[in-house]
């Protein structure tokens, strides 16, 4: 009897839930035309699934408003082949959203940026809890400040197993946004292409965490903690920091001129990467925000690393701009080797580093993409390899 009375109690409950919480309406879109009107009816828990194919580029929507239990999602019905939008100023532009869902989308050949999202310029309600899977982007520009993936005013955001290949401006640029995660990411540079930055974090942004990406020749500055934004384009307006509390953790970066540029960033840690022949620097310390009262760049760490270069290449282990702090800068517990003279593998830091290895060849082996792998186990605990997992401060949406 105690079984048939909790059976009941089990259909009342999910018949009660079922009011509460409608089945999500999934719409297949095949066209142009679909689409748009699929996108102009989407409300809380629409599905839509766009087929194989060439779609029109420019695509411009507000306000797609999801919620926590019922986001909405748009994607590709195949993740082997993901719609594609090509050409036009922008693939995709969308402002005001929340609680939405982007999978399997490609974009291609946009003269400004492939996919934009903002908060439509209204600061106090930034577009929220915005995630972007399997996103690929790629010929974008080709040259000037055009970018891969905009954010402006986006807060609690993920960006995951997404791909960014030649691109004018930066790679992802992030101005005024919040508490996010790129995850698992790809940037690779093209010939042609001015990749001034890969992923770029400014504008009084904070709580960022990169993580788990792979840079292949990623442009002038591979990640850049920071950046230079007018004032008026900051969020929260009046921030005296173009960012802090940012994170890079267990990537790999190959080639690049300088993998990371810390610029008018004011608390930033860089650990368990692993760095590979840079073109020129290993790091940036800069400051081109220079506004009264406004923090010198500062508080970074850059700890369990592992750089492999060659001195031929170099022209400094770490290139230091005026109005900086460099001596705030930690340094611990890094790896250097210099693949051209071993015994000229300490680098020259801004401050003292403690707990450093030099000198030692991690005998690297190429994994597949592109990723690294150390086979000495000195090398063991050093770079992405060794990587832990997240750091407690990082930014989980």
């Amino acid at each position: 009897m105690r079984d048939i009375f909790g059976w009941i109690a089990g259909v009342v409950v999910f018949l009660c839930l079922s009011n509460v919480l409608p089945a999500a309406e999934s719409i297949q879109v095949t066209d142009d035309a679909g689409l748009r009107s699929a996108l102009r009816g989407a409300g809380p828990g629409t599905v839509i699934r766009l087929a194989a194919g060439r779609y029109q580029p420019d695509v411009f929507m507000a306000n797609l408003q999801g919620t926590a239990e019922r986001p909405i999602v748009i994607e590709g019905a195949d993740p082997d082949r993901p719609p594609l939008f090509e050409g036009g100023t922008t693939g995709w532009q969308l402002s005001d959203c929340a609680h939405l869902v982007l999978r399997n989308l490609a974009m291609r050949g946009q003269r400004g940026n492939g996919l934009n999202i903002d908060d439509g310029g209204s600061f106090d309600t930034p577009s929220h809890h915005v995630v972007l899977e399997g996103i690929h982007v790629a010929d974008v520009g080709p040259v000037g400040n055009f970018d891969g993936i905009k954010l402006s005013g986006v807060v609690d955001f993920t960006i995951r197993d997404c791909t960014v290949e030649g691109w004018g401006g930066q790679a992802i640029d992030m101005v005024g946004c919040h508490r996010g995660v790129i995850d698992g990411c790809t940037f690779r540079g093209k010939p042609g292409y001015s990749q001034s930055t890969g992923p770029q974090t400014k504008g009084g942004s904070s709580r960022i965490a990169i993580r788990r990406c792979l840079f292949l020749d990623a442009g002038s500055r591979s990640v850049q903690l920071g950046g230079s934004t007018a004032l008026a384009y900051f969020r929260p307006l009046g921030a005296l920091y173009e960012a802090r509390d940012i994170s890079v953790e267990g990537c790999v970066f190959v080639a690049g001129q300088a993998p990371l540029a810390f610029v008018g960033v004011d608390g930033a840690v860089v650990r368990y990467n692993t760095i590979y022949q840079p073109g020129k620097w290993v790091m940036r310390i800069l400051q081109e925000t220079t506004e009264p009262g406004f923090a010198p760049c500062r508080n970074g760490r850059f700890e369990r690393n592992l750089v492999v270069f060659r001195r031929a290449d170099l022209q400094a282990s770490v290139n230091i701009g005026p109005r900086t702090q460099p001596e705030s800068f930690v340094f611990a517990d890094n790896l250097w080797y210099c693949t051209d003279r071993p015994q000229a593998s300490r680098p020259d830091l801004p401050a003292a580093e403690t707990g450093g290895l030099y000198g030692i060849d991690p005998r690297l082996t190429s994994l597949e993409q592109g990723r690294l792998r150390p086979q000495n186990p000195q090398a063991a605990p050093f770079g992405a390899a060794a990587w832990p997992g997240p750091a407690e401060h990082a930014a989980t949406p």
